[in-house]
């Protein structure tokens, strides 16, 4: 028998007093996000991990082991600009190429913070900044919005589920 987070999730939600309306909160955001042009993911993410990065960081402490995705932080680093926005729009997209290769492998608690550790880089302008009059699609607001209307463990999950779903995973 195959078990998912979903399956999981759905299955003892009510052993743990989870209501099911909050684990469809989640999935219908992470859908939501699924659907978000990739331009929008991307924005999503960025605004999410600066308006609540601070939190998100400490959820994993140990667990996401930053330093096995430095390697590929340097390479975004070292690249122009807009190879860097590539690079982003290409781990957001699933293209195959060396960098979603090398992201695929990361466990989940390291990708989320790859992503901060990404919108650090971006708030020093190391990494490509986020362009200030950037205008989020309606769908990227309402999206946002609820990630903000969820109780922490639900922005986590969401968040986890989104940047899990990014990158190529090679092993597969």
């Amino acid at each position: 028998m195959t078990f998912s987070t979903d399956s999981i999730q759905n299955r003892f939600s009510s052993a743990f007093g989870y209501q099911k309306g909050l684990i469809d909160e989640v999935n219908s955001t992470v859908n939501v996000f699924k659907n978000l042009s990739v331009d929008d993911r991307l924005a999503v993410l960025w605004f999410a991990y600066t308006e609540m990065g601070r939190s998100i960081t400490p959820a994993a402490p140990g667990a996401a082991r930053l330093q096995l995705a430095e390697g590929l932080l340097n390479q975004i680093k070292q690249m122009p600009h807009q190879d860097q926005l590539q690079a982003m729009r290409d781990l957001a997209a699933k293209n195959e190429n060396q960098i979603s290769r090398a992201y695929g492998i990361l466990s989940a608690n390291t990708k989320l913070a790859f992503w901060y550790e990404l919108s650090e880089l971006m708030v020093k302008g190391v990494v490509i900044p986020m362009p200030f009059n950037y205008q989020l699609s309606r769908d990227g607001v309402q999206v946002l919005e609820a990630i903000k209307g969820l109780d922490f463990g639900q922005q986590i999950t969401v968040l986890r589920k989104v940047v899990t779903d990014m990158g190529v995973d090679p092993l597969a």
